[in-house]
């Protein structure tokens, strides 16, 4: 069984047919999903998924892009949604110096803000890191994320910057970007990752991963990403499916689905 450990299922692009994306992730033995937060409103839309469906599971938080949006007033509304029970974590939350849809100033302050949240309320974190790799690293040490945890997803980084993630108490997890014929570093990072520390995700709407590059990408397509793992570490698709499924439960602290049913 397989956990897709990042994905945005209240995207539109599942508007029409969510169930039968569920369905066919089920199918092929992904039995559990995290389904992530961009902000307050698609972080409630998870919140109702998760209520939805039993093996799907909700973060919350706002994502760099989007924290120009944010004040006082409505961080304290929003942060209310961590006060359910199927909320496992939260994020995604980061830096982003790519795009800077929003300032850094507002990146920085409101990443701060929800580490000390998730420390409050005693959850992982999700962080979104892109062209910040110093900044995000030293701000997760200086609010004490270690305390809490959680996992740099999508990762796209160097070796060092996986280290010391590692060193925070936080997991590494690989996209469909790995399968890339060009991210050559991406897969030597994932070389040397170890096992317990990696996570699968598909960051679906995006990034589908090879042979289903420039299509929808769904949840079933993790088990390319385990597949493609699997490979650059000599293990079986089994081995990578139970360790990194093992790593998910225990991270967002969710019990095993048995039945395959959401």
């Amino acid at each position: 069984m397989l956990i897709d450990s990042h994905c945005h299922l209240d995207s539109e692009k599942f508007e029409l047919d969510l169930e039968q994306v569920i369905q066919r992730a089920q199918e092929k033995g992904v039995t559990q999903f995290v389904t992530i937060g961009t902000d307050f409103h698609s972080s409630q839309q998870a919140v109702s998924l998760a209520n939805r469906f039993p093996g799907v599971y909700a973060s919350v938080g706002v994502h760099p892009h989007e924290v120009k949006n944010l004040d006082s007033e409505n961080f304290l509304e929003g942060s209310r949604l961590c006060d359910h029970s199927k909320v496992v974590a939260i994020g995604e939350t980061g830096l982003d110096y790519y795009y800077k849809h929003s300032s850094p100033d507002q990146q920085i302050r409101w990443f701060r803000e929800q580490i000390r949240l998730a420390r409050s309320r005693k959850l992982p974190l999700v962080i979104h890191s892109r062209d910040a790799k110093e900044e995000t690293l030293l701000i997760l040490e200086e609010e004490k994320a270690f305390e809490v945890g959680g996992v740099l997803h999508c990762f796209t980084g160097d070796q060092d910057m996986a280290t010391r993630g590692m060193e925070l108490g936080f997991l590494i997890s690989f996209s469909g970007i790995v399968t890339f014929s060009k991210a050559i570093e991406v897969q030597q990072v994932a070389r040397n990752i170890p096992a317990d520390k990696l996570l699968i995700e598909t960051d679906c709407p995006f990034l589908a991963p090879v042979p289903f590059r420039g299509k929808r990408n769904e949840p079933v397509y993790v088990r390319s990403v385990a597949e493609k793992i699997a490979d650059l570490k000599g293990m079986t698709l089994e081995e990578i499916s139970r360790t990194t499924s093992n790593n998910a439960r225990k991270l967002f602290g969710i019990k095993e689905n048995h039945s395959g049913q959401t």
